[in-house]
């Protein structure tokens, strides 16, 4: 049991004391990277599938 007090009090004071966290500002930069580049990806992937998929449809009509 000591042990696991040993551990939460050393995380507790490594989250307080080491961690240094994001000011507001660098906070709501990061968040619009991550949104620009989650809807980037999100378009390349959706263009992929949809070339894919006109691809295969015009295999399919020359075998079909």
């Amino acid at each position: 049991m000591n042990k696991i007090t040993t551990y939460f009090r050393e995380s507790y004071k490594e989250l307080m004391e080491k961690v240094t966290w994001p000011s507001w500002p660098q906070l709501q930069q990061s968040t619009v990277i991550v949104l620009v580049a989650t809807l980037l990806i999100t378009v390349l992937v959706w263009i992929m599938d949809v070339a894919s998929s006109s691809v295969l449809h015009f295999a399919y009509s020359l075998f079909g």
